[in-house]
């Protein structure tokens, strides 16, 4: 004898039923399956019982306890859609929980593998489809509240049905544990959500393998994992139900959440206890996810956080440091936090990696620890302190004035962006360059110093305009206009005119170079005119006390001596500058990308969202 309810999720003051199979009475008592605490209990009766939430039931995922029929039932109070009580939502995975009821039983799972007799349909109308006995959600949501963290709960289906309205008023979607089955309207539901702005922490791993599709009133789960047998591959190719990154859907998971298990690991059955032994190694410990921490790259942490399935990214070492690829779709954005080479799991089921990482994705953030055990772990210190930095940033609201690592820095007077790299001079006149990325890459020198009379300034037009052909300008210390081919191996620098005297910073934009000088004043050079040889430079208005200049998205920005962000036009004459707020300690800065880079002494080179300037 055994239970279930008819739905995985309700709402304060709603009803949910659940069918009583067998004849007979019964107790029932409901908890808190995050606490334990027993709210109700009630005496029921063969066919069915039907439960009206309390209004004051908080959004929680609970148990029903059927006693006679040993039966537990799950189900989440939620709240309505638009109208949140916390910023972060928890979603919980149903789906996969209902795929894996019932495993290997001929015709009741969507398991195990590649056998002949498992089901492509499953229903929910059936006992079971509760965690898995490993409990990978149990650890992150009983450490959530005691940790100072209110969220909301909801249904991954719920995400299904009702996504869009659902995700609304939320800041910080958390996806956890093993979140497996995904249909295309939860997919779109989230990437949505962070296009707009929304943020999600996938404190998880396997996620998003399987495409699904729900049917009849969304309580049969449809995964047929194969575009032959299932019906709707020649009808509507993009909802077969298949791996997300194969044909005929060709929508790899890494787009959404940076990784996938494709390239990731796991150990199963007898051999599962080799997450025990694992850890990761941190890559970029200057990054805001691992502040407080302590750890230094290089360092091994999270032991037993990492398995029993994990995520990972393609990426090559590049001089010591990883960057991804791109390959398989993750996201050029993608940050590489930590690693774990977990090629030798080969021998306990799939060998691969493990790969964390946080990314852009629209105008929200992502994060991912790629690993189905990371909640279970948060007893140790690190765990608990990544997790913290993690729901503290993504669930606040965004704060304009911070710039973000983005890798280590020497002491600079210049910095430009051009053709995909930053380019930059030490005070003694000695060029470097690294790629312009967020990931923590190392720099090169491209160019040394010359003997006489080095660069002091930097600019680099956005594209060629004016019969100048793109590439790097540079003012000397005695006035000289130098330019150079943007290329990483050493190359002269050519003298092609002369500069105000005194210049303290350049930059180009709208087809000129703009100069600050010693002056206070912000003098232009149109390129074209310089391809005449016409050498001179009018005035165009106040510098407002600019020491250091860039442009990006057709407008000029610069720090001045009070360490304030401006921005202006770059017009002929007088045009009025806008105050953005702190610069911090940025002495340089560059435009890339939609972003503003800057460095100053605490060596690191640190960018933000010009958007968000």
């Amino acid at each position: 004898m055994s239970a279930y309810a008819d739905a995985t999720s309700c709402t304060p003051g709603g009803m949910l039923r659940f069918t009583l199979l067998g004849p007979g009475p019964d107790t029932v008592t409901v908890h808190d399956a995050i606490d334990d605490r027993p709210l109700l209990t009630a005496d029921v009766n063969y066919p069915m019982w039907t439960l009206t939430v309390p209004e004051d039931w908080p959004s929680s995922l609970y148990r029903a306890v059927f006693k006679s029929r040993s039966q537990e039932v799950y189900f989440v109070v939620r709240r309505p859609a638009g109208a949140p009580s916390a910023v972060i939502l928890v979603s919980v995975p149903f789906a996969t929980w209902q795929a894996y009821n019932r495993s290997g039983i001929p015709g009741e799972s969507l398991y195990y593998a590649e056998e002949p007799t498992r089901a492509a349909r499953v229903s929910f109308d059936r006992p079971g489809g509760g965690p898995p006995p490993e409990r990978w959600e149990d650890g992150l949501l009983r450490w959530l509240g005691p940790a100072g963290y209110r969220v909301d709960y909801c249904s991954n289906l719920d995400l299904h049905t009702d996504g869009p309205a659902l995700l609304r008023g939320y800041r910080l979607l958390v996806v956890n544990g093993h979140d497996e089955y995904w249909s295309k309207e939860m997919r779109d539901a989230v990437e949505s959500f962070t296009a707009a702005g929304g943020n999600v922490a996938y404190f998880a791993a396997n996620t998003a393998f399987w495409q699904v599709r729900f049917e009849d009133g969304d309580r049969t789960m449809v995964c047929y994992r194969d575009p032959v047998r299932d019906p709707v591959a020649a009808l509507d190719p993009a909802r077969t139900t298949v791996e997300w990154a194969a044909a005929p859907v060709h929508r790899p998971e890494n787009t959404m959440t940076g990784v996938a298990y494709r390239h990731g690991a796991g150990a199963w059955g007898d051999f599962m206890d080799v997450m025990k032994e694992t850890d990761y190694t941190a890559r970029f410990t200057d990054h805001w996810v691992f502040a407080g921490t302590g750890l230094r790259d290089g360092d091994r942490f999270a032991l037993g956080a990492v398995g029993y399935e994990t995520d990972a990214a393609l990426y090559q070492e590049v001089d010591g440091v990883p960057r991804i690829t791109g390959g398989d779709g993750t996201p050029p954005s993608f940050v590489i936090l930590a690693t774990a080479d977990l090629r030798h799991w080969r021998r306990y089921g799939q060998g691969g990696h493990a790969t964390m990482g946080v990314f852009r994705l629209g105008a929200g953030t992502v994060f991912n620890a790629a690993t189905v055990n990371w909640g279970n772990t948060l007893s140790d210190g690190v765990v608990d302190r990544i997790t913290r930095n993690v729901l503290d940033r993504l669930s606040a609201p965004a704060d304009p004035s911070r710039w973000d690592a983005i890798g280590p820095v020497p002491e600079l007077i210049a910095l430009v962006a051009c053709e995909h790299a930053f380019w930059a001079l030490t005070p003694d006149g000695t060029l470097l360059v690294r790629t312009a990325c967020a990931q923590n890459l190392r720099w090169h020198p491209a160019s040394p110093s010359p003997s006489q009379d080095p660069p002091v300034c930097l600019a680099a037009p956005r594209e060629a305009v004016g019969g100048m052909a793109v590439g790097l300008y540079a003012v000397t210390r005695r006035g000289r206009l130098l330019h150079r081919e943007p290329v990483r191996e050493p190359a002269p620098w050519q003298e092609i005119g002369t500069a105000p005297d005194g210049v303290l910073a350049l930059a180009s934009a709208d087809g000129s170079l703009f100069a600050v000088t010693a002056d206070d004043r912000l003098r232009r050079l149109p390129l074209a005119r310089l391809a005449e040889g016409d050498h001179a430079w009018p005035d165009a208005g106040g510098a407002e006390g600019a020491l250091a200049l860039t442009a990006a998205g057709g407008l000029l920005f610069a720090v001045d001596r009070d360490r304030r962000l401006r921005t202006r036009l770059p017009t002929v004459t007088q045009s009025p500058w806008t105050d953005l707020g702190p610069a911090g300690d940025r002495t340089v800065i560059a435009g890339y990308d939609g972003h503003l880079a800057g460095a100053g002494g605490d060596g690191l080179l640190r960018w933000r969202d010009i958007a968000r300037a």
